[in-house]
């Protein structure tokens, strides 16, 4: 015989459920970043599901094409661009930085040529003996660093195929796990489906109405670049792309020093073709674009609000905050709005309160 009573056993269990949900919970935790872009690109090609199913034969041949595309047209030259950026980001930080004055600082956006800095690994490798050295002096750190790099390669390929993975099975039992989610999550119905809404809003407004047109900044302004002869242009553009996030300034915060940085050292002409271009080109493709890619992906954020919600969740999250930040905003701010609507429809019973009407009439006897 139990020494709890029946409503302590249903409190019991019912901790026992929330301690097992939080345990289960914690398990995708490190792995939440692909899981999270997973859901997000299944839902933007769910439409194509159908059509592709049709011409392959089922869902699941359909959902493996669907795959094999994204790897072909995304991962794989998102990968090849992030590797080949890297180094130039890091050159022109360091040409920045160690540049004496404002003026010779933005002559360096648009100065080309290694720095002295790039030299001294060419001329450790010409000689053996320094090589042998520098491994007796920092044997031990270089083994920690390639640990790292090893860890982080290994990590990064364990997400990517928990992505690739995860956008299958989402695109073939995707419905059978929000159903499963949906009858089983300890809230409304109605309420799993709005939060769910917004779960894949966030998604379709940061990847098609913020990325794709950042993208098309960064385009424009990376061909413009090129045209122009500036060094470091597809650096300097996607650093255009990045800073098309940032409300009222956006894109200028780039092409401006980089017109400022043509025109101090001489090229005049060039300086005032980049300007005319950022003006009518750059910042009318926002313009443009912007309400185009609206239709298929908005998110119900002011663009203030979106700002300090990718900050923030940089500075709280890492470098996924950008993604996490904007998603736990925009979902709370759906659940403080459900919060509201409950209130102002719930009943007096629900609210815990008796009746007006049954308080006053208590203890008078019925009419004949």
């Amino acid at each position: 015989m139990s020494i709890l009573s029946p409503p302590q056993q249903t409190r019991a269990f019912r901790w026992l459920v929330l301690a097992l949900a939080l345990a289960a919970l914690a398990t995708f935790v490190p792995l939440w970043v692909s899981l999270v872009l997973a859901a997000w690109a299944a839902s933007l090609a769910r439409p194509l599901l159908s059509r592709v199913s049709n011409a392959f034969g089922g869902r699941h041949r359909a959902a493996g094409v669907l795959v094999v595309g994204l790897v072909l047209s995304i991962a794989l030259p998102l990968a090849a661009t992030i590797v080949s950026l890297t180094r130039g980001v890091v050159s022109l930080a360091k040409g920045v930085m160690s540049s004496s004055g404002a003026k010779n600082a933005l002559v360096s956006l648009v100065s080309g040529g290694a720095g002295g800095a790039e030299a001294e690994p060419i001329d450790i490798l010409k000689s053996p003996q320094r090589i042998l050295s520098l491994l007796q002096e920092h044997g031990g750190q270089a083994f920690d660093i390639l640990g790292g790099i090893a860890g982080a390669a290994t990590e990064a390929f364990i997400g990517l195929f928990v992505f690739l993975y995860a956008v299958y099975v989402f695109l073939v039992d995707g419905p059978d796990y929000y159903d499963w989610l949906e009858k089983h999550a300890p809230i409304d119905p109605s309420h799993t489906q709005r939060l769910a809404k917004a779960f894949i809003e966030t998604g379709r407004g940061l990847l098609v109405g913020v990325g794709l047109t950042g993208l098309s900044q960064g385009v424009v302004a990376t061909i413009a670049y090129l045209a122009l002869g500036v060094p470091r242009a597809f650096v300097l553009g996607m650093l255009t792309c990045l800073a098309s996030v940032i409300p009222s300034v956006g894109t200028a915060l780039v092409w401006v020093p980089v017109a400022a940085g043509l025109a101090l050292s001489g090229k005049l002409g060039s300086a005032a073709i980049l300007f005319g271009i950022g003006v009518l080109v750059i910042g009318s493709v926002d313009n443009l674009l912007r309400p185009v890619f609206a239709r298929f992906g908005s998110l119900d954020l002011s663009a203030f609000i979106l700002l300090v919600s990718i900050f923030g969740g940089l500075a709280v999250f890492g470098i996924w905050g950008f993604i996490l930040g904007p998603l736990v905003v925009r979902v709370a701010k759906e659940a403080l709005v459900i919060a509201r609507e409950d209130r102002l429809t719930e009943t007096p019973d629900e609210a815990g309160e008796a009746p007006v009407e049954e308080a006053s009439s208590a203890g008078t006897p019925e009419a004949p």
